[in-house]
């Protein structure tokens, strides 16, 4: 909320946040904080999405479907823990609960969604990683 109420990313224009693990209880309250970014900053929540993004490191479908259905794609990253992180196996589904990608994948997105969840939204983020890899011709 403190982010509604203050002037950061306009004194700050190209900071930007990456929230982890799917913003934690964020996609939970979106509404909640959409009726308070207008009521409080007189402004839509949506302005702040210039600078805030939320990866996908989330073990659970719902989660990231939840996500996916309340934040635009153009702010959600691949994410993932490194390996081993959580090692077990999801009894219901037999896959490993680190195995995040396939939870993306899972999601019925457009190729478009996809490529900008898994690489754009990224090198948008990270500017000089981009630049890095248009150097290496990637």
């Amino acid at each position: 909320m403190q982010l509604l109420q203050g002037d950061l990313f306009r004194d700050f224009p190209t900071l930007r946040f990456v929230i982890p693990h799917g913003g934690g209880a964020v996609p939970y309250h979106w509404g909640r904080y959409r009726g308070m970014s207008l009521e409080i900053a007189k402004r839509p929540l949506e302005g702040l999405l210039n600078n805030i993004f939320f990866d996908t490191c989330v073990y659970h479908q719902p989660g990231v479907q939840l996500l996916t259905t309340v934040v635009p794609t153009s702010n959600v990253l691949f994410g993932s823990e490194m390996i081993g992180a959580v090692r077990g196996k999801d009894p219901d589904t037999g896959q490993y609960f680190d195995d995040t990608k396939r939870y993306v994948d899972a999601l019925g997105l457009s190729d478009a969604d996809r490529a900008a969840i898994f690489e754009g939204n990224a090198r948008r983020v990270y500017p000089r990683l981009d630049a890095h890899l248009k150097a290496r011709g990637q």
